[in-house]
């Protein structure tokens, strides 16, 4: 299923590609899809993270290592790799706040038994102590797995919202360990491109692509959950667009 997801992933940055061609000729200025740029990569991430925590060789660093680390640095541990994470802007707060008070509106509303979080919560992903991360947006139905100091286990659905240095990790790396770790189903938003890809995991790992335009089904509910960014766009669009005030003036 894994190497499935892979191939698709593939498929969905060419037909991306695609897509962004068509809108150069169009003149429409957007940036391109955060994984087909090549600014920051995860080698780099890695070395980076190298320089900082050069105790042990990255790969063999655990959860002790993990919570000796300040508060204020935030990081993931994945296989024993630490990656650094750079601090979410206002775009993607705001797109994270809204899809988590959509699901836990439609989880209350039925009376359901899962809870949406959004970030900051650990994740001990694999119950072991090599991996621990970060997801924006995750929705557990398995009260056992919520402990004080973490979710010990997978989630049903994660969410990440890319970034120019998280791409690459959320679309290959966290891919690959979500597959593994038994997660039902995983988004990956690229607010510039006001696209969302959806892996139906546990459905083969159906992947679609859909515009922020749309109502996105959420699988693990059947579809009967709906995410709508309509309330946002005009405000997403704003922030990103944004220009950054002169401090000098």
């Amino acid at each position: 299923m894994e190497k499935d997801c892979i191939i698709q992933t593939e498929k969905q940055k060419e037909k991306l590609e695609n897509e962004e061609s068509v809108q150069e000729k169009k003149e429409v200025k957007k940036e391109p899809l955060y994984v087909l740029q090549e600014t920051v990569s995860e080698k780099d991430m890695i070395k980076e993270a190298s320089l900082k925590y050069a105790l042990k060789r990255q790969g063999e660093y655990t959860l002790e290592d993990y919570y000796a680390l300040p508060d204020d640095q935030r990081v993931e541990l994945i296989d024993g790799v630490i990656y650094d994470m750079a601090a979410p802007n206002m775009a993607h707060q705001t797109a994270a706040t809204a899809i988590t008070v959509q699901l836990n509106n439609y989880i209350n509303s039925r009376g359901g038994k899962c809870f949406a979080y959004s970030a900051p919560v650990d994740v001990q992903l694999d119950g072991n102590n090599r991996t621990m991360v970060q997801p924006d947006v995750l929705v557990i139905c398995d009260k056992d797995k919520i402990i004080k100091r973490c979710i010990y286990g997978a989630p049903d659905l994660v969410v990440e919202i890319l970034s120019p240095s998280s791409a690459r990790k959320d679309l290959t790396v966290k891919l690959a360990k979500y597959i593994g770790a038994g997660v039902r189903e995983y988004w990956v938003i690229d607010l510039r491109l006001e696209k969302v890809i959806v892996y139906d995991i546990e459905h083969e790992c159906r992947t679609t692509i859909y515009g922020m335009n749309k109502h996105i089904p959420v699988q693990i509910f059947d579809g009967d959950c709906q995410i709508s960014f309509d309330g946002i766009m005009e405000l997403l669009r704003s922030i990103l667009n944004s220009p950054e005030p002169d401090e000098n003036e």
